[in-house]
């Protein structure tokens, strides 16, 4: 799950940044005791054994913090597009020794992504 402040930008950010798809999704209620949450259901990719492919997109209410950590292919390419789009390297790529690569983004709503990119350094 994901927090926005701006849902329109929040969806901008991920369609361009990771390919994902993004659909809002009726009114849910809010166990906050919000009247409604405006929720978007996302799409990461094709499903691989072991792995999540969705998630959800939604305004924020609360403050919430989150920190999610999400797998690509090509960290570098990743990078190159981040700011354009409204975010910032928070972390830059750094090796894992025997698993690959990994960079925290802050996205355009000031939450803290993980990206790992799997492979040797």
């Amino acid at each position: 799950m994901i927090p926005a402040d701006d849902v329109a930008r929040a969806r901008a950010f991920y369609s361009e940044l990771l390919g994902w798809t993004i659909e809002p999704v009726r009114p849910v209620p809010d166990p906050g005791g919000m009247e409604k949450m405006e929720y978007h259901a996302v799409t990461t990719g094709s499903p691989k054994i072991g792995t999540l492919n969705s998630a959800g997109l939604y305004r924020r209410h609360q403050g919430e913090q989150i920190l999610d950590f999400v797998e690509v292919e090509d960290i570098d390419a990743i990078l190159l597009k981040v700011e354009k789009l409204g975010g910032k390297i928070a972390m830059p790529k750094t090796a894992i020794p025997g698993v690959g690569h990994t960079a925290m983004i802050l996205d355009s709503e000031g939450n803290l992504i993980g990206l790992l990119m799997h492979g040797k350094p």
